[in-house]
């Protein structure tokens, strides 16, 4: 019934396993990756036909993670998987990144990718096995794909590179100083495709050294895929790459000075317009059979290309006259928005973000329900990218994979520079809302991050900043690499290559490349041009804030306690009845974790130290010797019962009421009087000895030495 084909090697500490034959079979390509208990199936189809006046490469990659996979039920009311996770949108991304480049040139048909996790172990993170799967899928399939790539997670623990940590290891490397990286790498044989990675203040050279670790890991997988597809692989779909004939010297003929024109424009919109309409001069002039030609687009493009690379390969000055090493210039302002807990807008060139931070409590933070576990995040960046921003009308709506990418990507450079939680007991929300674009959105945003949290008065250990570096690369190994890039340079180029840190190293590298990969010569020079513009942007940054200034005075304070465990249950009361209780007197939001650490927020000092004092009195003991005010609740023949320390009474024996023999406490008491008393101690069953005569009730002072 099934022809199975199983190939495995050992990697790492772990069985690395790619079957085929047995599950979706009508698939054009479907393998089942599997590393220790973890499994993943990937699935490709494509259609075997292009769309008429198909001009851009409809591949989409979809992850998808079961709850089954880990023995869990969703939450929520529907009890099923829903809308895609961020996880998922950024293991999409993740796996798109890297394959994308390699898909024939011109091969324009529908290719579809879906990857689904089957089964999780909780060591091993079913990401990297998801890019495993996914470039198998697609070598088996016959469709003309040059790869395969394969993809691995590199850490960085007491100077050792760690091939595939576990999830534990990579769940919130904040908390884990000996751990400082988490980076992945996807690439060919020959080459690196797509770095991503969070990192903790590593040198340049710490990070090269971990993507070449990584390339050289990912080999043995590479060989297992080629392995696989000899005895698997489908017959190679038929595919003709487009013919331009002389289409493309025609239009070179009629359109090369004036794209050169339009390329010498400094303004973003201004050089927009002059090449729309270069273009349409160009299809105008052309003959009809030309303009009805499918390629005439690809042309087009091959055009604007070859006259901006070949400008900078040849020496000369890039689209708005910088050299390859020069960033845009820079504007930095802090603290312009009056309402808000801490702002800043930042401006480089034509590229601009307005970046919001407010803080919250301990109640903000996001509630994450993941795979290995459900955990909680005090530091949020979100991103948006609203179409007036490129100066054109578009989809507005919630956030797609670009923006939540780009957040994520923002989110990791500034993870090392965060305080500590104990030390700085806030939830951090910052919105990157991006006003204007040309190139490296992104990089903005952590720069605007940086100074909005420092200006919010959050204790960052250093500035981050942030730059997108660019690559030309030709066919005869002549390349050039870009500092701050501009988005045609993006657009046309072959890679972008982000780098974010502090004025000591680096803490987030993301890079994708349009060419069959780069060499660790090109890395290398990238990384240390990077290092210089990073430097000079800190220093322009440095201008307007250092460090972290005062508090809004619209933002709370929270102040910390520490409470028994014991002690949770009487501070919340039954249905939470007690701690309503103490939010509603005070005015004050009050947070109770698992710990016994109490957090009591409010931009008012006085309602903190009103809830701190009602919850003082609810968990404090009362001390032997010491005096206390009191009010009478209750008159016995034997005595008085006082409520002398929150809700706790005590008995008053009417021998030590008063230095005279009483025939009854309600000689000198009457209920709801107030009186002052000292506590003697505590009789065999626990209950409370009080005592009045031995303090003077209108001074509060002792009235003879305890006896």
């Amino acid at each position: 019934m099934f022809e199975i084909i199983k190939k495995q090697i050992q990697w790492g500490d772990e069985t690395l396993a790619l079957e085929t034959g047995k599950i979706a079979r009508q698939a054009d390509g479907s393998v089942l990756a599997t590393l220790g208990e973890t499994s993943v199936l990937a699935a490709v189809t494509f259609s075997k036909t292009m769309k008429p006046d198909q001009d851009f490469f409809p591949l989409t990659v979809h992850y998808q993670e079961k709850y089954y996979a880990s023995g869990k039920i969703p939450g929520g009311f529907f009890k099923r998987e829903a809308r895609p996770t961020e996880k998922e949108t950024l293991t999409s991304r993740l796996i798109d990144r890297p394959i994308r480049p390699l898909f024939a040139d011109g091969f324009m048909n529908e290719v579809q990718v879906i990857c689904t996790v089957l089964s999780h172990d909780l060591v091993n993170d079913p990401d990297i096995l998801a890019m495993i799967a996914a470039s198998a899928a697609l070598t088996i399939s016959g469709v003309p794909f040059l790869g395969p790539i394969a993809a691995v997670r590199v850490g960085f623990s007491r100077g050792e590179y760690v091939l595939n940590p576990v999830v534990d290891d990579m769940d919130n490397l904040r908390a884990k100083p000996e751990q400082k990286l988490d980076l992945v790498v996807a690439g060919t044989r020959d080459a690196v495709m797509m770095v991503e990675s969070e990192a903790y203040e590593l040198s340049e050279d710490e990070m090269l050294g971990a993507v070449q670790f990584g390339h050289e890991s990912i080999q043995p997988v590479i060989d297992l895929i080629v392995d696989l597809a000899e005895t698997a692989a489908k017959p190679p779909f038929e595919f003709e790459q487009p013919s331009y004939g002389d289409l493309l010297e025609r239009v070179k003929d009629l359109g090369t000075e004036s794209v050169r024109q339009a390329y010498s424009i400094n303004d973003k919109l201004a050089r927009r317009d002059a090449l729309a309409g270069a273009r349409a001069d160009i299809v105008r002039t052309l003959p009809d059979l030309d303009r009805d030609n499918s390629n005439l687009p690809d042309a087009l493009k091959k055009l604007e290309s070859e006259v901006l690379r070949g400008g900078i390969i040849g020496g000369g000055s890039r689209i708005d006259g910088r050299d390859t090493a020069t960033v845009r210039p820079i504007s930095c302002e802090v603290g312009f928005l009056p309402r808000t807990h801490g702002s800043a807008l930042f401006t480089r060139g034509e590229t601009q973000a307005i970046v919001v931070t407010t803080l919250g409590t301990g109640e903000d933070e996001q509630i994450v329900d993941a795979l290995h576990g459900n955990f909680r995040s005090n530091f949020l960046l979100h991103y948006n990218f609203p179409p007036y921003s490129v100066g054109e009308s578009g989809r507005f709506g919630p956030p797609g994979r670009r923006e939540i990418g780009h957040g994520k990507l923002a989110w990791r450079a500034l993870q090392a520079v965060l305080p500590d939680a104990g030390d700085f007991p806030y939830t951090i929300r910052v919105v990157s809302e991006i006003s204007e674009s040309n190139g490296s959105s992104s990089m903005a945003s952590v720069c605007g991050s940086s100074l909005s949290m420092m200006d919010a008065g959050v204790p960052l250990k250093a500035p981050v900043a942030g730059i997108a570096m660019g690559l030309i690369l030709e066919s005869d190994g002549q390349f050039a690499v870009l500092t701050d890039i501009l988005g045609d340079e993006d657009h046309l180029g072959d890679m972008d290559f982000k780098v974010a840190g502090t004025e000591r190293g680096i803490t987030s590298l993301q890079m994708d490349i349009k060419v069959a990969g780069i060499t660790a010569e090109i890395m290398a020079k990238a990384l240390a041009q990077a290092k210089d513009a990073r430097l000079h942007i800190l220093g322009l940054m440095a201008n307007s804030i250092t460090e972290a200034g005062e508090f809004s005075v619209h933002a709370p304070r929270i102040e910390t306690m520490s409470i028994p465990q014991d002690k949770i249950r009487e501070v919340i009361g039954t249905g939470g009845k007690v701690i309503r209780e103490i939010v509603e007197t005070s005015g004050a939001k009050v947070d109770v974790n698992d710990d016994g650490i109490i957090k009591i927020a409010s931009p008012n000092s006085e309602a903190i130290s009103k809830a701190y004092d009602m919850i003082h009195a609810i968990v404090a003991e009362p001390e032997v010797g010491k005096i206390y005010n009191g009010k009478v609740v209750k008159l016995m023949d034997f005595g008085a019962f006082v409520n002398f320390f929150g809700k706790r009474d005590g008995l008053v024996h009417i021998s030590q009421i008063n230095e005279s023999r009483l025939r009854h406490p309600s000689d000198v008491l009457k209920e709801g009087q107030e009186v002052k008393v000292k506590l003697l101690g505590f009789d065999d069953r626990g209950k409370v000895k009080l005592s009045m005569k031995q303090v003077d009730q209108k001074t509060g002072k002792p009235n003879r030495p305890f006896s």
